[in-house]
């Protein structure tokens, strides 16, 4: 809960520890009342610290104190007292053994944080703060230890006791008892602890590392999933051996496990040796799981074996430096999937989620640099700037260097650091120090917040055969930082002839460094259209005066496919701006021919990549156009993109249907591969345009069909047939849900894909649907992964029914997060979030969101989470103002 006046902590009063733990042996007995945790540490003076505090002061939380022991003796009251989260023991030696026990009580831990009982096996999350709620310790990410654990439990109830590195005994106990002692040989901070105990079963697998050793790889489910891990086990092995190819990192222990639970806050997490993942994250079989979800477990499953390296060998000095392991890791798995599946497609899916989800963060009143200089809770820094943008700066960093350099920086950095804790300015200097390089200026990437803006301007002199590119950037004042400094941006462009080839370049970078650059190219034939930021060289906003004629060059015959990808987007914004803009002044909607005729063309040309072309037909989301406009008119926005949709699907029906029926193929077994995956994505597309015209205008059954043949053998067939279906108000759409539902009713992420198509639907009423669902006896608000498919899917994604303008839609919200954050306040912090940028909407709903966000902030117990959120969104005062009328 809340603290009375919670402060920030900030990046400049870092100080190292007074006190360093070498050696942790743990003895964790699990019962089902209580939990007893003893901890045997042996702890000396940090050398680096001074002057050194005579007290040790160790954090904890939630826990019940039973006995202190310094070098085996009990110590007296008078020698320690507990106050404010936290143990501190008086006139302690320079070097000394103290060993603590805590008793706990996991069963009641609904915050999912340190050791909890999940689906009734335990379960640990330490990241970031989790470990002093298992037992009094120095829970910072520079205290590193070698840690040995040694599990007690039930042998019947819990027969799998787990924990990190490697396993070396075993015995049976009393009482039908028995234990585990398990022994990490790396050092690592007390954020990569893991323990898992339970009835389990796993799949094996093994992994000869390029060094030759073999590793016994197992993934552990809960009863009943075993047939449901085939594609997570292929993925670890192909991590390893990319991660081996690309940057010639072995792994390093025996045995490499992972754990599938089934409630849990994040995705998985990379704890040393024993990964523990939420099980949406493991669990696929082709009648299961998606096209798009096999994709995020290969990708989530390599993020995390990543961290091995990148996160757990040599891990953060502080939480301020949190980019340092995530926006890396990331970026290292951006490049797996590019590498394993589509680059195109990776790389306009990175961008799709950078620009839906970092941009908005950058320029709303959560924008935070890379490294933040404060917080008052660290996991609400957990954000998208940390991860995305980090993963950005990251590749431009790559950009500047160059990959044989960016190589050497990566191996020097391995090399010099690995058993560390370190910072960023770390990792800056091994890139340094191996290319060369000054790199002064490129670090304002983690310094300032906000999203540059770059303003290009052209001209071209006939004559003399030269081209002039002028870039100006620029950055709006974020919070704490009303004037910013240059960046140095890499452009990368390419210059397209009459013909849409490109004229040869000496080199296709230009770096931006000043508020304003002037770039000169000679021996340039014609005036050429250019290409900007080709591959999304920097996560920037670009204004160049394209006409609408370039934009459909581009669209046609761009050489990079992601920027062929991007003019179609820019082209379909420029019209949806204008319709927005009908919208508003009553005046009648219309779409160009040439828009129509651009579309149709790329249809009909560019099937030799069906993946990519699938991505070229989609229009940009109504979330991310929420952003290209100052003040929000979320009904123009729904209006005009519902308008151009069904425009281009009346004026294409035949070329959607032929399309369609050309890459659907109901005999064919399913297969994940990047063709099948291209066939299935662009029919599926296909299907989308068609299921908005009238049904006299598409063959009887069309959505049906689809439906009844894929619903037991093709999750991507079903879901891309229910999507439609859903939001189509007849006997078919109960049919549809009716049917789904009762085929899976008993495996919970396929439930979770029915709770959120549901939440999806445009049809009126969604919020009053959405509110019944969660007295269905299959949804839990306990469970994270119930609680974002649903309640998450809806206000973050239907933002027409969302935003209603009675405001009914953010009571509920804030109903909602009260409830959560007395279970959770992770989550509770997460769903608040559409509520945040309110001042961005028109005046009513500004009103409606600024007096739910106050009844928030009046409360009593909110907790430092959601505080933190709401205190920014609003103001420090005004919250202070509120609260103090309490």
């Amino acid at each position: 809960m809340k603290d009375s006046n919670p402060q920030p902590l900030y990046l400049k009063d870092y100080t190292v520890s007074d006190y360093l733990i070498d050696t942790v042996d743990l003895e964790v007995s699990l019962d089902e009342e209580f939990t007893t945790v003893i901890s045997h540490l042996t702890i000396e003076a940090n050398p680096l610290s001074h002057p050194l505090s005579p007290n040790l002061v160790l954090h904890g939380e939630s826990l019940s104190l039973q006995s202190v022991m310094l070098e085996g003796k009990i110590l007296a009251s008078d020698r320690y007292n507990v106050v404010d989260d936290a143990l501190t023991i008086s006139d302690v030696p320079r070097a000394f053994t103290l060993t603590i026990t805590t008793r706990i009580q996991p069963q009641n831990n609904t915050a999912l944080i340190g050791l909890y009982k999940s689906s009734g096996n335990f379960c640990t999350q330490c990241e970031a703060e989790g470990f002093r709620r298992i037992t009094y310790f120095l829970d910072r990410p520079d205290v590193m230890a070698r840690y040995t654990t040694t599990i007690i439990a039930d042998e019947t109830r819990y027969p799998m006791l787990l924990s990190n590195g490697n396993p070396v005994a075993t015995a049976k106990l009393p009482g039908g008892k028995h234990s585990v002692r398990w022994e990490d040989p790396f050092k690592k901070p007390s954020y990569l602890f893991a323990l898992v105990a339970g009835d389990l079963e796993f799949v094996e697998d093994y992994f000869v590392t390029q060094s030759g050793r073999s590793v016994v790889l197992r993934i552990y489910v809960e009863k009943g999933n075993r047939d449901k891990c085939a594609h997570a086990m292929q993925a670890v092995k192909k991590a390893m051996r990319w991660d081996e190819e690309r940057f010639g990192r072995e792994y390093d222990l025996d045995i490499y496990m992972i754990v599938a639970v089934s409630d849990f806050n994040m995705g998985a997490m990379e704890n040393k040796g024993l990964n523990i993942f939420n099980t949406k994250y493991i669990l696929a079989t082709s009648d299961t799981a998606t096209d798009d979800d096999f994709i995020h477990v290969e990708s989530v499953i390599a993020h995390e074996y990543f961290h091995n390296w990148t996160g757990n060998r040599i891990t953060c000095r502080d939480w301020f430096q949190l980019s340092l392991k995530e926006g890396l890791t990331i970026f290292r798995d951006q490049f797996f999937t590019a590498d394993t599946t589509s680059k195109s497609v990776a790389r306009i899916r990175d961008v799709i989620a950078l620009r839906t989800q970092q941009f908005p963060e950058d320029a709303g009143p959560l924008s935070h640099p890379v490294r933040p200089d404060n917080y008052i809770e660290i996991n609400n820094f957990y954000t998208s700037t940390i991860y995305n943008k980090g993963a950005e700066v990251i590749r431009m960093m790559q950009t500047i260097l160059g990959e044989k350099r960016f190589r050497q920086g990566m191996d020097l950095y391995f090399t010099r650091h690995d058993g560390q804790a370190v910072t960023i300015d770390d990792f800056v200097k091994a890139m340094e120090d191996a290319s060369a390089l000054n790199l002064t200026q490129f670090c304002l990437w983690y310094s300032q917040a906000g999203t540059p803006q770059l303003m290009v301007e052209d001209e071209y002199d006939e004559k003399n055969k030269a081209y002039k590119l002028t870039i100006s950037q620029s950055c709006a004042s974020t919070p704490g930082q009303p004037e910013k400094k240059p960046f140095h941006i890499p452009v990368k462009i390419g210059l397209l002839d009459a013909t849409g080839k490109d004229i040869k370049l000496d080199d296709d970078v230009l770096h931006v460094k000043q508020a304003e650059n002037v770039f000169h190219f000679y021996d340039i034939p014609v005036k050429p259209i250019p290409s900007l930021l080709r591959g999304f060289s920097a996560p920037v906003n670009v204004t160049f005066q394209y006409s609408d004629a370039d934009l459909q060059f581009l669209f046609k015959h761009d050489s990079d496919p992601f920027n062929r990808w991007e003019a179609g987007q820019k082209y379909a914004i420029n019209i949806l701006l204008r319709l927005i803009s009908a919208y508003q002044e009553k005046k009648p909607l219309e779409v160009p021919n040439e828009f129509i005729a651009a579309f149709q063309y790329v249809l009909q040309t560019q099937q030799m990549d069906k993946w990519l072309l699938a991505e070229m037909l989609v229009l940009p989301s109504e979330k991310y156009l929420a952003g290209q406009i100052d003040e929000i008119d979320v009904d123009a926005i729904h209006a005009a993109r519902l308008f151009l949709l069904t425009e281009i699907a009346r004026r294409t029906k035949k070329l959607f249907l032929d399309t369609y029926q050309e890459n659907h193929d109901e005999m064919q077994a399913y297969v994940f591969s990047i063709e099948e995956v291209g066939k299935r994505q662009l029919k599926n597309t296909c299907l989308s345009y068609l299921t908005l015209l009238p049904e006299t205008d598409i063959p009887e059954n069309l959505l049906m069909q689809q439906f009844k043949t894929a619903l037991s053998q093709n999750m991507t067939d079903t879901v891309g047939a229910l999507r439609g279906l859903v939001n189509i108000d007849n006997a078919q759409r109960t049919e549809g849900l009716s049917s789904f539902y009762d085929k899976w009713k008993d495996n919970p992420l396929v439930v979770d894909k029915w709770f959120a198509l549901q939440a999806l639907s445009r049809l009126p009423g969604a919020l009053a649907r959405v509110k019944e669902l969660m007295h269905h006896s299959a949804f839990d608000v306990k469970n994270p992964n119930k609680v974002y498919a649903l309640i998450g899917t809806f206000c973050q994604h239907n933002l027409s029914e969302f935003h209603l303008i009675n405001g009914e839609g953010y009571v509920f919200l804030t109903e909602v997060v009260l409830q959560l954050d007395a279970l959770n306040p992770q989550i509770a912090a997460r769903m608040v979030q559409p509520l945040i940028d309110w001042q961005r909407y028109d005046k009513k709903r500004q009103a409606l969101l600024r007096q739910q966000l106050e009844i928030i902030a009046r409360h009593k117990t909110i907790s430092n989470d959601v505080y933190e959120l709401v205190s920014k969104s609003l103001g420090n005062s005004i919250v202070k103002s509120l609260t103090e009328t309490l």
